[in-house]
């Protein structure tokens, strides 16, 4: 498979996996009074909740074909990057806080997939 295939399959990947998890956190944080099952009624109610797991479909399909074109190792490496976006999706959507250990933990992945990324 081309170079371009593999890195709009990684792409997709990282954008349906990150939107996913911000959208659970939209759902979960959204009613922070209720506790127990009126929670998760609350949730269930909310769009929020269905576009997780719209694209957590979307993600599935897109891990699947993006795992058939790379080796496990490097599909597995590059995933991570899911991290950092989420990480930074949640600074920017949810006002989340970058700390020290954060901050170097996102530029060893970084440094990481570069790595795998330049074929190291």
């Amino acid at each position: 498979m081309n170079t371009v295939t593999i890195i709009l399959l990684w792409i997709i990947n990282l954008v349906t996996d990150t939107g996913g998890q911000l959208a659970f956190k939209a759902a979960a944080i959204e009613n922070k009074e209720a506790k127990g099952w009126e929670h998760w009624r609350h949730m269930l109610k909310r769009p929020w909740i269905y576009l997780g797991a719209v694209l957590y479909v979307g993600e599935f399909v897109a891990w699947l074909a993006f795992l058939s074109t790379v080796t496990l190792p490097e599909g597995v490496l590059l995933g991570m990057a899911g991290i950092v976006t989420v990480m930074i999706g949640g600074r920017l959507w949810f006002k989340e806080h970058f700390t020290r250990p954060r901050i170097i933990g996102i530029s060893l992945i970084l440094a990481g997939v570069a790595l795998v990324g330049l074929g190291g």
